[in-house]
């Protein structure tokens, strides 16, 4: 099969420490610890926040209902401590007095209905921020997924399937935490403290100013944590997507692992990854652990202090013994809530990290976008014209200097050279995986660039030497060349290209689960199921891209009769080594360092003392 060279990823030198984690795959992987400019961070930044507002948005109705919600919740969480300060100074003297327990009761029912407001906000506010959540999930995970399938194999030849799997796992999961606990918490620790503050300072002026002493002491040690786990949250992140990436791909590529005994280099890797995803955490358990003690000891000094002052207050009759009791209640509520903030803080650090990682994904425009005034061409019989196509993948390197080509429609042309000669890239530019650096391709008269996505792909298919058969059944396979094809046409498909009889013979018959990968069927059956599943696409235009390369003789003697069926009026392209697939076609190029050196017919070209003369006489004498 033709190679061609690939953009290379940027020419950045990782840091030493991060070399092996990065080099491991044999070439530069993305660094996510490389420094990047104060304006790429303010952008990254900006972005993030757009694509909150834009998750949000719609449902911002539903938010202020929570709002609403939450306020109700803790009004009546804040309102118990000031009815016990009620219900000491105010209900138990008349009960010593003997003038009964009216007020106390009233207190104490009161209270009760408090505790029953909170528990009733409490369960609205968790279904229904539940619901939002979800929602929002919902169609973050959808946009994701669509947009993803809507980038050009050029995006996908260098993001890993890898962070692919981490953008659309564990980043959506970060944000999904933010939203479940984040939201809650944050609202709550802030109406905690402004709450708490103001009946602080009411209940009694001076206790309250001594309570408030502790405040510088805790803005410290807020800020210290906030700048300290604002770089370890992001490292945590960046390691765990290290440890997906080497995963998937060492599971992907199994078969291969094992084949070349790569399992020990394979595992030294995943512990260097791993072990740097664990030294994260533990540096993200370190501050967690100075931290949060350090809040504790500030509130429990705090409330020693107010315990002695209070106390000395109450015995000399200036402060009642309710007041001091709420006044401890409101202290231990008033230090609460900055561990929550905190909490916040760190979920909103990979949250904020996440949502940079997805809308940079979502900012990523297709390398062939959409035509603003797509044409709106009738069906044609698919005449291909390549005008002076240029391609680089490279800047300042062509494949194709060049091209100039005109293909008839219904022609089969074949093309053929060595490997880089360009067969490939022909291949990927008229099924459109990417556009021409210059030049145009045009189809039946209407540059591919004026074409929409789908009006392309129903008039151009392409058939490769691997061909991805999904999870499911056979029949859902063929079908997928044809979404909405009735059973009728399905079979008429396979028996059309000849695979009817082997699918039958299934234990389902069509209804036969193909497995993963196709792995139940062998290479022949897979690509005659491929083969069915372009016959029913029925496009004007087929492209063959090493479709036998990869069987054996008599696999590829049946693969041979299929083509003959496939490739019957219409246009098509052949991409093969193999000669004998070569010889089903029409005229046959080829190709050297993306020029054509010959162009004709099959018999004309092999009574030529030329390259393809020469191909096909070592053929023959392969086959003796």
């Amino acid at each position: 099969m033709t190679t061609t060279q690939q953009t290379p990823p940027p020419n950045e030198e990782p840091k030493d420490d991060q070399r092996d984690e990065q080099n491991w795959r044999g070439q530069f992987e993305e660094d996510p610890d490389r420094e990047i400019s104060r304006a790429t961070t303010i952008r990254l930044k900006a972005d993030s926040r757009k694509l909150l507002g834009e998750l949000l948005r719609p449902y911002q109705k539903l938010i202020w209902l929570l709002v609403v919600i939450v306020v109700v919740e803790n009004g009546a969480r804040l309102a118990v401590p000031y009815l016990v300060h009620l219900g000491i100074d105010n209900g138990i003297p008349p009960i010593i007095a003997g003038k009964g327990a009216r007020d106390l009761i009233t207190i104490v029912a009161v209270v009760l209905a408090m505790a029953l407001l909170q528990a009733w906000a409490r369960q609205v506010f968790l279904m229904r921020s539940g619901r939002l959540g979800q929602s929002i999930l919902l169609g973050l995970r959808r946009r994701v997924f669509d947009h993803f399938q809507r980038l050009s194999p050029a995006f996908h030849d260098r993001f890993t399937s890898g962070r692919v799997i981490s953008r659309m796992t564990s980043d959506v999961q970060v944000i999904d935490e933010m939203l479940a606990n984040g939201f809650d918490g944050l609202v709550t620790a802030v109406l905690t403290l402004v709450g708490t503050a103001i009946l602080l300072l009411t209940l009694d002026v001076k206790l309250g100013l001594i309570a408030l002493l502790s405040f510088p002491v805790l803005l410290i040690l807020t800020a210290w944590f906030r700048k300290r786990s604002a770089i370890v949250y992001r490292q945590t992140r960046e390691a765990v997507v290290l440890v997906i990436i080497h995963f998937v791909e060492s599971m992907t590529g199994i078969r291969a692992v094992q084949a070349f005994r790569r399992e020990p280099r394979n595992e030294e890797i995943f512990h260097t990854v791993n072990d740097r995803y664990r030294r994260a955490n533990l540096e993200s358990f370190r501050l967690n652990a100075v931290f949060m003690p350090a809040i504790k000891g500030v509130g429990n000094v705090t409330i020693v202090a107010i315990l002695a002052y209070g106390g000395y207050q109450a015995y000399h009759g200036h402060v009642t013994v309710g007041v001091l009791t709420a006044f401890l209640l409101y202290l231990r509520q008033f230090f609460e809530p900055l561990q929550d903030i905190t909490q916040f803080y760190n979920t909103f650090l990979s949250a904020s990290a996440a949502l940079e990682k997805l809308s940079g994904v979502l900012n990523e425009k297709p390398d062939v976008p959409e035509p603003l005034e797509p044409a709106k061409p009738a069906r044609g019989r698919g005449h291909l014209e390549l005008r002076n196509v240029r391609f680089e993948y490279v800047d300042g390197v062509p494949v194709l200097p060049g091209l100039q080509l005109d293909v008839p429609a219904g022609q089969t042309l074949a093309l053929v050279g060595t490997t880089g000669a360009g067969k490939t890239t022909i291949a990927k530019l008229v099924a459109r995986f990417y556009d021409p650096t210059s030049g145009s391709l045009l189809l039946d008269g209407v540059d591919l660039r004026d074409l929409t996505e789908d009006d392309l792909r129903e008039r151009v298919v392409m058939v490769t030497q691997e061909n991805f058969l999904f999870t499911g059944s056979v029949a859902d396979n063929i079908r997928f060349g044809k979404p909405g094809a009735s059973m009728e046409e399905v079979v008429q498909a396979a028996k059309v290209i000849g695979a009817h009889e082997f699918i039958t013979a299934l234990p389902d018959g069509y209804d036969t689960a193909v497995e993963k990968r196709g792995s139940r069927l062998s290479a022949g059956q897979r690509q005659l199921v491929a083969f069915a599943r372009a016959f029913l696409a029925n496009p004007s235009v087929l492209i063959l891209d090493e479709a036998t390369s990869s069987l054996d003789i008599p696999s590829e003697r049946l693969i041979q009769r299929a083509l003959k069926t496939i490739l019957a009026d219409r246009t098509a392209i052949v991409i093969a080594h193999r000669l004998s697939t070569v010889e089903t076609a029409d005229r046959v190029i080829v190709l050297e360092h993306g020029r054509i050196i010959e162009d004709g017919a099959p018999t004309d070209l092999v009574a030529t003392d030329g390259h393809y003369a020469g191909l096909h006489q070592a053929w023959e004498e392969s086959l003796a």
